[in-house]
């Protein structure tokens, strides 16, 4: 009772700070809505953007592909830091001089609506087929197993994940749908100061558990038992093979922390360059520190149980349960709660401003008023929030190892978005043909290869997923590069400063950049084995 009471309590004060934060904020227009006004600092960037992407998908996901495999899932985590770096020195001072809501919004700009429009559709597909979906069905898993949900309520395990599923789906859409981004973010933030404050407690009692009460003698004790767990580089037979982490693995981190409309939304709603590089740096440099949070629980649960538990998406719930005091695991499980909604109500208010800005203002009213289209926005949220709980349940059956099949399935749109951009900031005369048959070509070449892998000849027959996705991210830049030689545009691209933000960079964002690059490197190197 008094988990559950703490569980309450801890998120019921979150949604009341969101809303006395919110109040003052016009969400009637597009920027009060989707950006929050322009108005987020380099701390509320930060924490949005960690706890958007920090999420039961990644910490039940991770950890449980570290329980099978060990350190060298970090890749996942370290290796994000660097692309964090790249998008705040190379895309985000673009994105900010061209005052964009949305990235879709570029490639208007630099192709065409058309280009815009396929890229919009590809964003929310993945978003309410793939993505949403997981974030739900991950997040009740855990919600379920921590507090029995079963038992409590006396159904069966089918039950009560839809109870939860719903449950989580319709807290999370109220946040997302009804109080815009900045209700997000605010939430965001405050839940990142109890995620890193519960999560560090998970992987510590871990170690006072294996220690017998001395958590450095724990720490000893598990990696001196279990050598193997701690290999950075892995072998070939890895779910990341040391060489993807120079071919796709960066194309793939690129894309998230660079493209993707859920994570970079936050750094789009900076009040200037200097506060949005400073968040995305400050976010890069905890990133470093995420393996302790969603990599050595797995390694822990994996001591403990000596590798006894039938499914490794198990092993986060489960050691939370072995090693907390009960009085705290309401406390965490609100925190894990918090991290839950933060990945699905800001993948809904991506959802929500895809929709509104680049598709109904543009094909079905252009001359809607900024009030029509946040309305029209929020009520399509509404039904890719219901769809994405009625898919949830469904994918109980899912391959071991959510978070690989997350990110193997994402190939689908991340690449083909990821090669039109980059190729759109670095050209000038390179047509919006092109980019549709980049688009078309990544699309459908991918999914080729995954029929191929999972219907026809098998994994073993067919290179590494991340190895296909750099293969095929070379071959739509060449398309691209032919195209543009044979049929250039007319006039060069010239990219306009609309002005929105003052777009004055931080002076020390390159040293802080590569001083966080060797702090990477370093890190790998240390667990290199």
């Amino acid at each position: 009772m008094i988990g559950i009471l703490s569980f309450v309590g801890f998120t019921a004060l979150v949604a009341i700070i969101a809303y006395i934060a919110t109040r003052t904020t016009d969400e009637t227009t597009s920027d009060g809505y989707f950006l929050g006004g322009r108005s987020l600092t380099a701390g509320v960037i930060a924490g949005s953007v960690l706890l958007t992407n920090l999420s039961t998908e990644q910490i039940v996901g991770l950890n449980g592909q570290a329980y099978s495999e060990g350190i060298l899932v970090m890749a996942w985590e370290t290796l994000a830091a660097l692309a964090i770096v790249v998008t705040a020195l190379f895309l985000l001072p673009r994105y900010l001089k061209g005052g964009l809501t949305t990235v879709p919004q570029f490639l208007e700009k630099r192709f065409d609506r058309t280009t815009k429009s396929i890229v919009s559709g590809l964003f929310l597909s993945g978003y309410m087929i793939i993505f949403l979906p997981i974030v739900l069905y991950s997040g009740s898993l855990a919600i379920s197993t921590m507090f029995d949900i079963p038992e409590l309520l006396g159904v069966s395990d089918n039950v009560a994940l839809w109870i939860c599923v719903w449950g989580i789906g319709i807290v999370g859409s109220i946040y997302a749908i009804f109080g815009g981004l900045k209700a997000v973010a605010v939430s965001d933030t405050i839940n990142a100061i109890g995620l890193l404050i519960g999560g560090l407690m998970i992987p510590v009692f871990g170690l006072m558990a294996i220690g017998d009460g001395d958590m450095m003698i724990g720490l000893s004790t598990l990696v001196d038992a279990n050598p193997q767990k701690f290999d950075s580089i892995g072998g070939p037979d890895a779910s990341v093979p040391f060489a993807t982490i120079f071919t796709g693995m960066m194309l793939v981190q690129l894309f998230y922390w660079g493209t993707n409309q859920a994570i970079i939304q936050r750094a789009l709603a900076a009040k200037n360059l200097k506060e949005g590089q400073k968040g995305l740096m400050l976010a890069a440099f905890i990133k470093i520190l995420g393996p302790i949070i969603v990599v050595l629980p797995g390694i822990i649960a994996w001591h403990l149980f000596q590798g006894n538990l039938d499914n490794p998406d198990q092993a986060y719930p489960a050691l939370v349960n072995e090693v907390l005091p009960p009085v705290l695991v309401g406390f965490f499980a609100a925190v894990l709660f918090g991290a839950i909604l933060s990945s699905f109500n800001s993948a809904l208010n991506s959802s929500v401003t895809l929709f509104g800005i680049d598709i109904y203002k543009h094909h079905f009213n252009p001359e809607a008023s900024e009030k029509e289209v946040v309305k029209k926005g929020k009520r399509f949220g509404i039904i890719i929030a219901i769809a994405s709980m009625f898919i949830a349940p469904l994918i109980a059956n899912a391959p071991q190892g959510l978070f690989g099949y997350l990110q193997e399935v994402n190939g689908c749109y991340s690449i083909p978005i990821l090669t039109i951009v980059v190729v759109g900031y670095l050209s000038k005369k390179i047509p919006a043909i092109a980019a549709k048959v980049a688009l078309f070509s990544g699309v459908g070449l991918y999914l080729v290869y995954l029929g191929l892998k999972y219907f026809v000849v098998g994994e073993d027959a067919l290179p590494h997923y991340l190895h296909v996705m750099a293969i095929l991210f070379v071959l739509n830049v060449l398309i691209m590069w032919i195209i543009g030689r044979v049929n250039p545009r007319k006039e060069e691209f010239v990219l306009d400063y609309t002005k929105q933000v003052d777009i004055s960079p931080w002076k020390y964002v390159l040293p802080v950049g590569l001083g966080i690059c060797a702090l990477v490197v370093f890190v790998y190197v240390y667990f290199a084995q």
